[in-house]
């Protein structure tokens, strides 16, 4: 740990060097100036010379930032820096000399000018000491690395202690390419091929944010290549970071529109229940609400542990932590009554289809009453905005939990909410969820395999569970009341390209891929809309879906039987028409 370098530890080993440096330089211009005949007249003020001149050099140093770059990739740049404090520093002390001569005479005036051209000279070999060595191959141990994009963060990094010797740096930019980038000259990004063939990178840094479809053909080529350390360079807190390559950051979607203003007004200051805070939507939603400055967060979840660990992480507002479940709709009032919350945002739900299937009661009464206690106790506590959170398995549903969301669909759309907009919000899949197909993948690609897929032509909706999440608040933010949002998802993704694509990303090019079947319930493909119609919003990224009409007191009868009757796919079919349930067996 000692001998680990750190910044502190730089700009100590540099101050002490350079108060060497100068002590030695100032007497190697004096022997310089008498031809090594230095009289003792001259000697006197020495010292005083010395210290006045060193501190000056210090002070003036550390204001130009000298002893924050990291010399291991110093260039033109960093020596024109050098040169300015050392003129900024000899300057300033024959300005002194000229105001106190008392204190130095005698002293020849000549011997700043030999001393400024030595103190420049073994200063800044000093600092380019480390490129010499590292470019005359010494240390070995570094990893050389390719940067795509040169990015003001790509000169961040560079001027930063790193674990890589850059040899390359490429852009697409005709601007930069020919340029020099700290020192090193930018390649045309069509040079990538003839790069990796004639130098030996082994990390691939990219520094420069690209579409997802560049990205994928950027890693087929780095593939090729048997490179597989794919970093991303970004910013965070104001820190850059490496991160390895995900399969996450090549189906990114990235929505344009995202208006966090809009969102940020109509969360701030306000109390905010979220149901299900504990699980992937629920504790996102939590997140955005600290982002956003909620003045309140009521957390409310029936897992202790989810609800500990949601409550963990937020700490810079107000939480309260409600451990209770959305069924038992006496307690539920209570807590609206104590919290009068301003906007709840329901994700409460048995979202894995088939564990719903194997457990059809629980299921319905969790989703379709719990939603409907929730709604209704909403709509009882005047609460301004409530938000449900509904999924793509509720279009045309196939399965029982694709079902019971759209009853609450139905429920939420018809009800008659008095002061209370109540909104709903379909989207798909969301990338890094308990319940994704993501984690269940790398843990078998860890294991060496096989990777399991149910079927060779099912396709999945994907988006990053942060935008997902903060489009369902912006779309929250302009709803009115009877709306069903639908979020756009981009196109389906093949889920056994998905596997592919994790696969290489490994660089476990030998796990085999096995198709199990589809699991009850389960279907092909899925949808966002029942039929082609929908209604465009002021955001790209939001639609809205045709209402559909249910008389709210037949609903309200069909539910109550659907939660007493024995042959509940029979009254689910009866309430949702479209529902085609899929028994599937493997």
């Amino acid at each position: 740990m000692i001998l680990k370098p750190t910044a502190i530890k730089r700009v100590i080993f540099f101050i002490i060097s350079d108060i060497i440096i100068s002590i030695f330089t100032l007497y190697f211009a004096y022997n310089l100036r008498f031809n090594f005949q230095v009289n003792n007249q001259f000697m006197q003020n020495f010292l005083s010379i010395s210290f006045v001149l060193i501190l000056l050099k210090i002070f003036i140093f550390t204001y130009f930032k000298i002893y924050q770059i990291a010399w291991r990739y110093f260039s033109l740049n960093e020596a024109k820096r050098l040169l300015q404090a050392h003129i900024v520093a000899y300057l300033s002390f024959l300005v002194i000399y000229y105001l106190f001569p008392q204190h130095f005479d005698p002293f020849p005036r000549s011997i700043i000018i030999i001393d400024l051209f030595l103190s420049m000279l073994f200063i800044g070999f000093l600092r380019i000491l480390k490129r010499l060595v590292i470019e005359s191959g010494k240390e070995k141990a570094l990893k050389r690395a390719l940067i795509v994009g040169a990015s003001p963060l790509a000169q961040t990094m560079l001027k930063q202690n790193s674990d890589y010797y850059i040899s390359d740096i490429v852009d697409d930019d005709l601007m930069i390419i020919g340029t020099y980038f700290a020192d090193i000259k930018v390649k045309s990004l069509d040079k990538i091929a003839h790069i990796l063939k004639n130098e030996k990178v082994q990390t691939v840094i990219i520094a420069k944010e690209f579409p997802q479809d560049r990205l994928k053909k950027f890693t087929d080529i780095f593939n090729k290549f048997n490179i597989y350390d794919i970093k991303i360079l970004s910013l965070s807190n104001q820190q850059t970071i490496l991160k390895q390559l995900s399969i996450e950051d090549l189906l990114a979607r990235h929505p344009k529109d995202l208006d966090k203003d809009r969102i940020s007004s109509f969360l701030k200051d306000k109390v905010v229940l979220v149901t299900g805070a504990g699980g992937s939507i629920g504790s996102e939603i939590c997140t955005q609400c600290e982002k956003y400055g909620v003045k309140k967060l009521i957390m409310l979840d029936h897992s202790e542990y989810n609800l500990y660990m949601i409550e963990q992480k937020i700490k810079n507002i107000t939480t309260k932590a409600v451990m209770q479940s959305i069924i038992n709709k006496e307690y539920l009032d209570k807590t609206f009554q104590k919290y009068k919350p301003d906007i709840v945002i329901h994700a409460a739900a048995y979202k894995h289809v088939p564990l719903v299937e194997e457990n059809i009661d629980e299921g319905i009464l969790n989703n379709v009453l719990g939603t409907k206690n929730v709604i209704d106790i909403s709509i009882k506590n005047e609460v301004k905005k409530f938000v449900l959170i509904s999924t793509d398995k509720a279009v045309r549903p196939t399965s029982v939990m694709g079902a019971t969301k759209r009853v609450c669909e139905l429920y939420a759309q018809n009800v008659i909410s008095k002061k209370t907009e109540i909104v709903a919000v379909r989207f798909g899949n969301v990338l890094g969820s308990s319940g994704s197909v993501i984690p269940k993948f790398k843990s078998q690609i860890e294991k060496g395999g096989p990777v399991t897929v149910t079927h060779p032509d099912i396709t999945r909706y994907f988006m990053l569970i942060s935008e997902a999440c903060e489009l369902v608040l912006q779309a929250a933010a302009i709803g009115k009341g009877s709306e069903i949002f639908i979020l756009d998802m981009g196109e389906p993704i093949k889920i056994v390209n998905l596997a592919k694509n994790m696969i290489e990303l490994s660089g476990k090019r030998d796990i085999e891929i096995k198709f199990t079947g589809l699991r009850p319930g389960e279907k092909l493909y899925e949808e966002l809309l029942i039929d082609e119609t929908e209604c465009n919003t002021e955001y790209d990224s939001i639609t809205i879906a045709k209402p559909t009409y249910y008389d709210i007191e037949t609903l309200k009868d069909d539910i109550k039987e659907l939660l007493s009757c024995d042959d509940k796919l029979s009254k689910l079919k009866q309430i949702i028409p479209e529902f085609n349930h899929l028994n599937n067996t493997k």
